[in-house]
C-alpha cells in the first residue's frame, strides 16, 4: 500500500485551515497528513526504533537529545543558520522576526526567497513546529543552539538583557537605567523591560551610542561578532566603565563582562549572522577534457588497479605477513609491501584495505596467524577484467574502513595499522557517494576544482566533523584601553565572522574523507584526470550523456546491478589480453599488453618483473630459471614454452642460461636427517666442505657421497644456493620434490560488514506500516471514554470492571457493532490500552478488530482488566 493511500486507512479526520493552532509538538504532528509523517520518519529513521505507540510518544522521541543532535548534523548550513536564529529569537517567534534576524535592516532578496524552504525543512523534521505567527524551535534544539556561558552560540550573540540581569540587585539595575537617561521604575522587572525597549529602539539606541567615547565604540567593535564575553581587571578603564554604567556591558562575574544580545543586534544591523549562506557554493571547474579522453585515462588506471591487486595477492600466495597481537599489519611489513608494489605506504595501505573490503584477503585464523588470499580470490581471477574491476569498486563505495587513517593515532594515542581495528568511519560511504555525485553534476569531461568541492560539502553538512561550541574568554587587550592590568576588556578573539558554524579545520574528518575519496577514485579508475568517467556514472546510476541532478546516487537500483552496467561500459575500453611476448638479447621479455592468465602465471615463475606500465618487462635470471625447474619443468619444456609464446626468436644468451642452470640443477640432493646432502660426485662434496661459507651449515661427511647438516632442509637449500650451487630437494624415497607454486588460502571468509551510520533508511513498505501503526495507536490513546459513574478511571489508568461487567459489555458491543476501550495484560505482564470492535465472544475469548494494532485479534477474557464504552462522538 502506498503512502498516499494511508489517509483512508488511518481513520483520522481531515485537518482544515480553521483548526486551532497546535499547542504542543504532538498536536502539530497529529495535524499532519500521512505524507508528512512519512517524510519525518524518512528524514529521521532513528525515530522508528522501535515504532512509536502513538504520536505523543513520537513527539517525545523526536525531542530527545540524541535524536535532535543527529537531525541537526544533517542540516545544510542555511537550515542550521535558520535554527540558530530561532534559538536567539523570542519563543515563539513570528516569521517576520525570524526573517529580520537573517536579512537585517537592509533586507536580502536571496534570503527572503530561500527562507520558506529552510523553515519547511525544519518543520518536516520536527525541529520547528507551529504556524508562521508562532514558530517554535523544539526545546532540546534551543538548548543546544541558544547562547550560554559554557556553550556560546555559533551566532556569536550573548544572553538577553533579562537573562544577564537576572542575578543583579534592584539598586544596580536602577543605576543603569538612570545612567542611560531613563526614568526610574518601581520594580526590577519593569526596569529590565524599559532597558530592553531602549536597546531595541533603533533611534534612541543610535542617540545613546552617539554620546559614547571612541574607545568605548572600539571595545564594542571587538565584541559585536563574538565571542560576546570579555575579562576586565578590578579597576576597568574609562571606556569600559562608560559601557558598564549604561548597561551596554553587563557583568557575568566579578571579572567577566558580556555584551547583551539586544545591543549586539543593533550594532550588527539586526543580523544574527555576519554571513548568512542561503545558497550552496557553486562547484567550480578546474579543467575540461573530451569525455573520450577521460574514459581512456580512467580505463588505463582501472587496468593498473587490477594488475596491482593481482600482484599484491600473488606475493602473499604462500602466506603473507603475520598478524600483530593487537590486530593489523606491522609498519615493517607495510613498508615491504609498498616497496614490492613500488608505491607509497599510504597507497599500499589503500590497496590492502581494498582487498580486505572486497573479501579477497583475510587472516587465516591459525595459532600463528597470518594474512593470505581467500578462496574468493581464485574465483575473482577467473572473471573477465571488467567484472573483476566492478567487484573492487562496489565494496569500496560502501565500505566504512578508511585507509587514509593508517599511520595516524586513535583516541588513546595508539598507532592505527593497516588491516587493523579502529579504521571504521561510519560517514565514509555517504561522503564517497556525495563526492562522486557532485562530480556527476558537472558536464561530462569536466574536472572539479577540489576546494570548491570541499566548500560545497562543508555547506551541506556543517556540523559533520566540525565541533560545535565555544571557547573560554581569553585576555586580549582592549582597543585603545592599554594593557590588561590597567583596566582593559578582553575578548575571546574574533570568531568566525559570526557565521553559523566556524569553518572546519583542514583536518576535520569530512574534509579528509573527501580528499581521500578523490585520490582513491583516481586510483580505481572511477575518475580520469579528475573528471568522472562513463562507467562511474553507470555505477552511480546517473545519466551518461548529460549532467545529473543533485539527487542522491543510486536511484533505487541495486548496487550489484549498477556495477554490472559499469563493467559492461568499461569492458570495451580495456586493452585486449595478449598471448605473446617479445624476447630480447639482454635476457628480458616485453609483454606488449596484459597477458592471458596461463601465460602470465607461467612467465611469473620463469622470470622476474623488472618494470611495469603500458608494457611489462620481465628479466630472466639464474634464480628465476631455477624456480621454474623446481616447479617440475625441464629445460626442453622451457625452450618449447618460449618458442610458442615469443614473436621473436629465442636469443642465444637466454638459451645458454636455461641449459646451464638445468645442467647443474639437481646435481646435489638435500633430504631430511636433520638434513643431508648427497651427490654422486664426491669431489663436489669436498669443494663444499672446503668452502668457508659452508661453516654455518654444520656439515660433516657421513660417506663419500653423503654430507650431514645441523640445519633443516630448507635452510640447507638456501645456504647451498647462496654458494652458487643448484641443489634439489628429495623425498624420503629419494625422489626429487617438485616445489610448485601451490597457493595457500584462508578458510572461507566473508567481507567485513560496514559499520552503519545510524539506522538504515526505511523503505516505502516499512514507512506505510509504521504510519498506520502510529495512527492506530494514537486513535486508541486519544479516544474519549464513557467513564463509569461509580468508579471513575484516573487519566492514563487501565479500566477496571468485574468479570461479569466485562463479559456483558463486550457481548453488547459485538451485537451492536460498536467499539470499546479495554485494558489488557499480556502473558509477560505488560499492560496496555486498546480500542477494539468485538465481532465474536465465545469460549472465554473475544475476537474483534483491534484499532490499535490495525488487525483482527483474539484476547482471553481473563486478561482483560476492564472495559469502557467510547464517547458517542468516538463511536
Amino acid at each position: 500500500m502506498g503512502i498516499g493511500e494511508l489517509d483512508r486507512e488511518a481513520h483520522v479526520p481531515e485537518v482544515t485551515g480553521a483548526a486551532a493552532a497546535p499547542r504542543t509538538l504532538a498536536e502539530a504532528l497529529r495535524a499532519r497528513g500521512d505524507e508528512g509523517l512519512a517524510a519525518l520518519l524518512r528524514a529521521r529513521p532513528d525515530l522508528l526504533g522501535p515504532v512509536p505507540n502513538d504520536l505523543t510518544q513520537l513527539a517525545t522521541r523526536a525531542g530527545t537529545r540524541g535524536s535532535v543532535v543527529r537531525a541537526l548534523e544533517r542540516l545544510d548550513r542555511f537550515a542550521l543558520q535558520t535554527a540558530e536564529a530561532l534559538a536567539v529569537a523570542p519563543d515563539p517567534a513570528p516569521y517576520p522576526v525570524l526573517l529580520a534576524l537573517l536579512t537585517g535592516d537592509e533586507g536580502d532578496a536571496t534570503i527572503e526567497a530561500a527562507l520558506p524552504g529552510a523553515v519547511a525543512l525544519l518543520r518536516e523534521q520536527a525541529l520547528v513546529w507551529g504556524e508562521d505567527d508562532r514558530l517554535r524551535l523544539v526545546r532540546t534544539a534551543r538548548e543546544l543552539l541558544a547562547p550560554s556561558a559554557q556553550h556560546p552560540s555559533p551566532t556569536g550573540l550573548g544572553p538577553t538583557v533579562a537573562e544577564a540581569t537576572s542575578g543583579m540587585s534592584p539598586g544596580r539595575v536602577q543605576e543603569i537605567i538612570a545612567a542611560a537617561g531613563l526614568s526610574a521604575t518601581h520594580d526590577p522587572v519593569s526596569a529590565v523591560r524599559v532597558l530592553t525597549e531602549l536597546f531595541t529602539d533603533r533611534v534612541r539606541m543610535s542617540e545613546l551610542l552617539d554620546t559614547a567615547p571612541p574607545d568605548a565604540l572600539a571595545v564594542l567593535d571587538r565584541l559585536v561578532w563574538g565571542p560576546p564575553y570579555g575579562e576586565v581587571t578590578a579597576k576597568p578603564a574609562r571606556p569600559v566603565q562608560w559601557l558598564r554604567d549604561r548597561g551596554l556591558l553587563l557583568p557575568v562575574s566579578a571579572r567577566t563582562m558580556v555584551l547583551p544580545r539586544e545591543v549586539a543586534l543593533h550594532l550588527r544591523g539586526g543580523r544574527a549572522h555576519r554571513a548568512p549562506e542561503p545558497l550552496a557554493p557553486e562547484l567550480g571547474v578546474q579543467r575540461e577534457y573530451r569525455p573520450q579522453v577521460v574514459d581512456s585515462a580512467a580505463a588505463g588506471q582501472a587496468q593498473l588497479a587490477l594488475a596491482t591487486v593481482e600482484e599484491l595477492l600473488k606475493s602473499w600466495d604462500r602466506g603473507g605477513p603475520q598478524v600483530l597481537r593487537a590486530g593489523g599489519l606491522s609498519v615493517r611489513d607495510l613498508r615491504r609491501t609498498a616497496a614490492a608494489l613500488d608505491v607509497t605506504e599510504e597507497t599500499a595501505a589503500f590497496w590492502l584495505e581494498l582487498c580486505y573490503a572486497a573479501g579477497l584477503l583475510a587472516s587465516d585464523g591459525e595459532a600463528d596467524e597470518r594474512y593470505a588470499p581467500t578462496p574468493a580470490y581464485d574465483d575473482w581471477l577467473d572473471l573477465p577484467p571488467a567484472e573483476r574491476w566492478s567487484l573492487l569498486v562496489a565494496p569500496w563505495l560502501t565500505a566504512t574502513r578508511t585507509a587514509g587513517l593508517v599511520g595516524g593515532q586513535d583516541a588513546k594515542g595508539r598507532a592505527l595499522s593497516a588491516l587493523g581495528p579502529e579504521l571504521d568511519r561510519a560517514p565514509a560511504p555517504e561522503v564517497r557517494h556525495r563526492v562522486l555525485g557532485l562530480l556527476a553534476t558537472l558536464p561530462p569531461g569536466s574536472a572539479a576544482d577540489p576546494e570548491s568541492l570541499f566548500a560545497r560539502l562543508r555547506w551541506e553538512r556543517p556540523l559533520r566533523g566540525a565541533g560545535q561550541g565555544g571557547r573560554a574568554p581569553e585576555q586580549v587587550a582592549g582597543a585603545g584601553a592599554g594593557p590588561v592590568g590597567a583596566g582593559a576588556v578582553g575578548t575571546g578573539g574574533v570568531g568566525a565572522g559570526g557565521s553559523a558554524v566556524p569553518p572546519p579545520a583542514p583536518g576535520d574528518l569530512r574534509s579528509r574523507l573527501a580528499r581521500w575519496t578523490l585520490a582513491e577514485a583516481e586510483l580505481l579508475g572511477l575518475t580520469g584526470r579528475g573528471a568522472l568517467s562513463g562507467p562511474a556514472r553507470a555505477l552511480l546510476n546517473l545519466p551518461l550523456a548529460e549532467a545529473a541532478s543533485d539527487a542522491e546516487p543510486g536511484g533505487g537500483v541495486e548496487l550489484s546491478v549498477a556495477a554490472g552496467r559499469a563493467a559492461t561500459l568499461l569492458a570495451p575500453l580495456l586493452p585486449e589480453a595478449v598471448d605473446h611476448v617479445l624476447l630480447q638479447a639482454d635476457l628480458t621479455a616485453v609483454a606488449p599488453g596484459p597477458l592471458r592468465r596461463p601465460l602470465a602465471d607461467a612467465l611469473a615463475v620463469l622470470a622476474d618483473v623488472e618494470s611495469k606500465g603500458g608494457a611489462t618487462v620481465y628479466r630472466f635470471t639464474p634464480g628465476s630459471v631455477r624456480r621454474a625447474l623446481d616447479s617440475g619443468r625441464t629445460a626442453s619444456d622451457l625452450h618449447e614454452f618460449l618458442k610458442a609464446h615469443s614473436r621473436t626468436p629465442v636469443p642465444q644468451p637466454l638459451a645458454y642460461l636455461i641449459d646451464d642452470v638445468a645442467r647443474r640443477h639437481g646435481h646435489l640432493r638435500v633430504g631430511a636427517a636433520s638434513a643431508y646432502v648427497r651427490c654422486d660426485d664426491d669431489t663436489v662434496l669436498g669443494e663444499i666442505l672446503a668452502d668457508r661459507r659452508s661453516a654455518a651449515l654444520g656439515l660433516r661427511r657421513l660417506a663419500p657421497t653423503v654430507l650431514a647438516a645441523q640445519t633443516d632442509p630448507a635452510s640447507l637449500l638456501d645456504g647451498l644456493r647462496s654458494m652458487g650451487y643448484a641443489p634439489a630437494a628429495e623425498s624420503a624415497a629419494g625422489d626429487v620434490l617438485i616445489t610448485r607454486a601451490d597457493a595457500y588460502r584462508t578458510g572461507a571468509r566473508t567481507a567485513p560488514v560496514p559499520v552503519p551510520d545510524g539506522p538504515p533508511a526505511p523503505d516505502a513498505t516499512l514507512l506505510g506500516a509504521a504510519v498506520r501503526a502510529i495512527r492506530a495507536g494514537d486513535r486508541a490513546a486519544t479516544a474519549v471514554r464513557k467513564e463509569p459513574a461509580a468508579a471513575p478511571t484516573a487519566a492514563g489508568a487501565l479500566p477496571r470492571t468485574s468479570a461479569a461487567e466485562t463479559l456483558a459489555t463486550v457481548q453488547a458491543a459485538a451485537m451492536t457493532g460498536s467499539a470499546v476501550w479495554i485494558g489488557y495484560v499480556n502473558a509477560e505482564g505488560a499492560a496496555s490500552q486498546r480500542v477494539i470492535a468485538p465481532v465474536r465472544v465465545e469460549g472465554g475469548f473475544v475476537t474483534g478488530y483491534d484499532h490499535t494494532a490495525d488487525e483482527v485479534r483474539t484476547y482471553p477474557l481473563h486478561r482483560i482488566t476492564g472495559v469502557a464504552e467510547l464517547a458517542d462522538d468516538q463511536v
